[in-house]
């Protein structure tokens, strides 16, 4: 039996892909399209230059080169790299906004227990707020 490596994409969703609804995996993840509705990860997600998320995102780590309107929680990192476009808040233990990257939100850095352990009621918070509750 082979052995995945750690940092090995386990899947990819290209330009041409929209997907609406729950994305959830484990490893990591690498979205070129177009993901609407919620992703929930035990890994990494890494969006692409033409990649467009259009949710909250909850993940281990997150490296982010496309655009995501929503809030990102992560229990380890968040990168922004140019070009991308991030709207909403940031919460991880580290949070790396490279120049040339457009960021409109609030960004929080916290132990990573910190987060891990308010990770579940700040999404619930987040959802509330978009039901109008």
């Amino acid at each position: 039996m082979m052995k995945k490596r750690k940092h090995e994409i386990t899947a990819f969703l290209g330009p041409n892909t929209t997907l609406e609804g729950s994305l959830s995996f484990k490893g990591m993840v690498r979205v070129d399209g177009h993901v609407r509705g919620d992703v929930n990860a035990e890994g990494t997600l890494i969006v692409g230059e033409t990649g467009v998320i259009e949710c909250d995102i909850c993940a281990d780590a997150v490296i982010v080169r496309g655009e995501v309107r929503g809030h990102i929680v992560a229990g380890e990192k968040i990168e922004l790299l140019p070009p991308a476009k991030v709207f909403g808040d940031l919460e991880a233990p580290s949070v790396t906004i490279s120049a040339g990257v457009v960021f409109e939100g609030n960004c929080r850095t916290d132990k990573q227990e910190e987060v891990l352990e308010n990770k579940v009621a700040f999404l619930q918070r987040v959802s509330e707020t978009k039901n109008g509750s």
